[in-house]
């Protein structure tokens, strides 16, 4: 199943465009100072962080159970309008989840999240720690 097919992401209104995600600033996803909801923003580092995996590794897609085991936010700056999930993993981690996974059926991997408005300000980064294992 695609990150942005969950229901819960749909019901926040986190929508796809290639290989990112984005959240409009609109007023259900707002908090009580009118700027976008940390829940809201950390739906969607936390999709995006998925989406990245999918796209890391398509073969994998269907054949795995992707866990998050755990997760670290830190906001930045308020997010007064639309924001958009960029996601990365150190090339080295890459390799050491492939190695792991091709002996164990199983590994852990970090994706880093950046989220940034539509100005390219920073909002909020969090770092998403994924559980990999064979179904």
């Amino acid at each position: 199943m695609k990150a942005t097919e969950i229901e819960f992401v749909k019901l926040v209104g986190i929508e796809q465009s290639g290989d990112s995600v984005s959240l409009a600033y609109k007023k259900d996803v707002q908090n009580h100072i009118n700027t976008i909801h940390a829940s809201a923003q950390f739906t969607l580092a936390e999709t995006q962080s998925g989406l990245y995996l999918q796209t890391l590794f398509p073969e994998l897609e269907g054949s795995v159970v992707p866990l998050l085991r755990e997760s670290k936010m830190k906001y930045k700056k308020p997010a007064i309008k639309e924001i958009f999930a960029f996601a990365s993993v150190d090339d080295a981690d890459v390799v050491k989840f492939q190695e792991q996974f091709l002996k164990k059926g199983r590994a852990t991997l970090e994706v880093k999240v950046c989220i940034k408005d539509s100005d390219d300000i920073c909002t909020a980064e969090g770092t998403f720690g994924w559980f990999i294992s064979k179904i």
